[in-house]
């Protein structure tokens, strides 16, 4: 059975896409193949973002930022916007369009809580298909 693939796309590929991705890795990746992406991506994963899921078991250390294209939305079966008015490069097979705030300036303990408010709407989105 080969598994659903969810693509999380915010700005800079940072901070609320790679804790989307990572979250999902968590709670359902026997089921779906998580991936993420940036309009315009930062250089690295946001220290507090790798250390908030290395918390929970979740190792990002390895992860880069990388630059959304229309190959990724393509081969994506689930596109998951993390902010309003994201511009896609192409029409996604399905889209879910969430509101988080760009955690870019954080604190561990601020990351924490965006960490697990993403963990809750991953969750309630893809915790509970079969």
């Amino acid at each position: 059975m080969s598994r659903e693939v969810v693509l999380f796309i915010c700005t800079h590929n940072a901070g609320r896409s790679q804790l989307g991705q990572g979250m999902l890795e968590r709670i359902a990746g026997e089921r779906y193949a998580a991936t993420s992406a940036g309009t315009k991506p930062s250089d690295a994963v946001g220290l507090e973002v790798r250390q908030a899921l290395a918390e929970v078991g979740v190792d990002v250390g390895d992860r880069v930022p990388r630059a959304l294209t229309a190959e990724l939305v393509a081969a994506a079966d689930v596109v998951v916007t993390m902010k309003p008015g994201i511009e896609l490069p192409t029409a996604p097979r399905r889209l879910v369009s969430w509101s988080f705030p760009d955690p870019e300036s954080w604190d561990l303990d601020g990351v924490r809580g965006l960490r697990d408010a993403i963990g809750a709407a991953v969750e309630g989105e893809f915790g509970t298909r079969t």
